[in-house]
């Protein structure tokens, strides 16, 4: 093609990506709500259905990796359509399982074709549109990664009520046909390169570090962490993994991931940025949803109309970003997203149960356009001067980077806040004895706290308890606000790109 203005139907092959976008995305979260029905549909017990997450996680992330060696090896429009296909039969394989053994097989394979279509879509969006369009097509492309775990949950508890689980994987069936066949359609033909040798050891070095460590992440909250055996292994293992693929890939002479994309300095400050993110997008609605339930005591149906507007943030906070990123330097955008963020969760650290529901719709309202503002002017700045041939190599690393920081800051503050909420429950419950002058003061105290009885001990026990959890959710705050901050640091060894002044036709080539 002669350019990226070429590109013919150029608007359906991008409601084609976003849809497969959109299809991987919903299914990281979409079965969590099913989570009970399947156990006992399943026979399974608790710490067994959740393999129907972990599976299909751990999955995903080995296989995210490998992405820009496979599109270059059998041209990204024919690994997209096959990822496409696979992913859309293990769904209905997902969906029709009758034992755990069949879901978790089913669910392992649903995660392998999955991996591929996020870096994939991104990789064709940003070679579809010129450098001038990048920024609005990076937030229409980003409107779908974040929308798809905002609507998970919400879809997956209304297929579930009004049919059954098993309507929560036969669901992609619709988008998985159009989509494929939109891309078998339109999408510009591929050139495969069949003389490349894939990089097996690297590969399997990367794979023990990714499912060791994710492994970890998942279960060491479930098995006390390294109290326990397993883990311990796990780690080892997930180490040694990491180590041995750094090693091989700066020693091999055709690692599957080139070592010379990482000399880019705008994409390596990207990923560590998105990492970062990573941490951050998900840990943060982790928290909120119990928060409001469980402390704040608000119904279900009330605390997901709470939550919503943050979704709302970052959806609109995306559109406008990337009309923005090519008028003004991404920096700028991207240090108002990270402050937003900062003060948002500042603000979150002097919340108590009494906090009204307008601060707390405003916060996270803010919340959701920093995560917008930041999401969307990292895509252009880390791509800017990445080249053309390593691009789906840099979209599979930013998934793999934003998938894992997401697995950290999950696992990290949700056993943050289990331990502080033990050792302030400790800490707080030392101070009542009978020589508490506090609880010797009123009738009212005398009554409830005061006679002994194993009921008001229960009651007490329930208030240091709450109060213990409060404490321990600042604390979380505390650790985000030290986790976001750093990343202002990165922009100073960020480069603002270059404005295009033409079409560069190295942009509309396909792999």
């Amino acid at each position: 093609m002669a350019g990226t203005e070429a590109v013919p139907h150029r608007l359906l092959i991008t409601l084609c990506t976003v849809g497969a976008t959109l299809m991987q995305a919903l299914d990281q979260t979409i079965a969590n709500v099913a989570l009970p029905y399947m156990q006992g549909s399943l026979s399974a017990t608790y710490d067994e259905i959740t393999w129907v997450l972990t599976s299909y996680i751990t999955a995903a992330a080995i296989m995210t990796a490998p992405v820009g060696w496979l599109a270059a090896r059998f041209g990204r429009k024919y690994l997209f359509i096959a990822c496409l296909v696979g992913f859309t039969i293990t769904s209905m394989m997902c969906g029709a399982a009758q034992s755990l053994d069949q879901m978790v097989i089913f669910r392992i394979l649903q995660g392998v074709f999955g991996a591929a279509l996020v870096p994939l879509s991104q990789a064709t969006m940003m070679d579809i549109y010129p450098v001038e369009q990048r920024g609005q097509a990076m937030a229409i492309w980003g409107v779908g990664v974040m929308i798809g775990p905002i609507l998970g949950p919400t879809l997956g508890g209304y297929l579930t009520e009004l049919y059954n689980w098993r309507f929560v994987f036969y669901i992609n069936l619709p988008f998985g046909i159009l989509a494929t066949l939109g891309l078998l359609f339109f999408m510009p033909r591929s050139h495969p390169n069949f003389n490349m040798r894939f990089d097996w050891i690297g590969f399997g070095v990367l794979s023990l570090g990714i499912g060791g460590l994710q492994m970890m992440l998942d279960r060491g909250q479930n098995q006390d962490w390294f109290a326990s055996r397993e883990i311990l292994i796990e780690l080892v293992l997930g180490l040694l993994g990491v180590y041995l693929f750094v090693v091989h890939m700066f020693t091999a002479q055709k690692p599957f991931i080139p070592p010379a994309i990482f000399r880019d300095r705008n994409f390596s400050c990207g990923l560590l940025m998105m990492f970062a993110a990573g941490t951050i997008l998900v840990s943060s609605s982790s928290l909120m949803a119990p928060w409001l339930q469980n402390l704040a005591n608000y119904p279900v149906e009330t605390a997901g109309l709470i939550m919503a507007p943050r979704g709302a943030g970052t959806m609109a906070a995306m559109l406008i970003g990337g009309r923005l990123a090519a008028r003004f330097d991404p920096r700028k955008l991207m240090a108002c997203g990270i402050l937003s963020l900062v003060w948002s969760i500042w603000e979150m650290t002097g919340w108590t149960p009494d906090v009204s529901q307008q601060t707390i719709i405003l916060t996270i309202m803010v919340q959701g356009v920093g995560l917008g503002f930041l999401f969307i002017p990292l895509q252009v700045l880390a791509f800017a001067t990445l080249p053309s041939q390593y691009r789906t190599d840099g979209a599979s690393l930013f998934s793999l980077f934003r998938n894992i920081g997401a697995a950290i800051g999950v696992s990290v503050t949700s056993a943050m806040l289990t331990h502080n909420t033990q050792v302030l429950h400790a800490e707080i419950g030392a101070g009542i004895t009978p020589f508490n002058r506090a609880l010797q003061q009123g009738d009212a105290v005398q009554h409830h706290w005061g006679s002994g009885t194993p009921h008001a001990m229960a009651m007490l026990d329930q208030v240091v308890n709450h109060q213990a959890q409060i404490i321990a959710y600042i604390d979380d705050y505390h650790l985000m606000i030290f986790t976001t901050l750093p990343s202002l640091l990165l922009l100073f060894l960020m480069r603002r790109p270059q404005r295009a002044t033409a079409p560069d036709p190295a942009h509309a080539a396909m792999d």
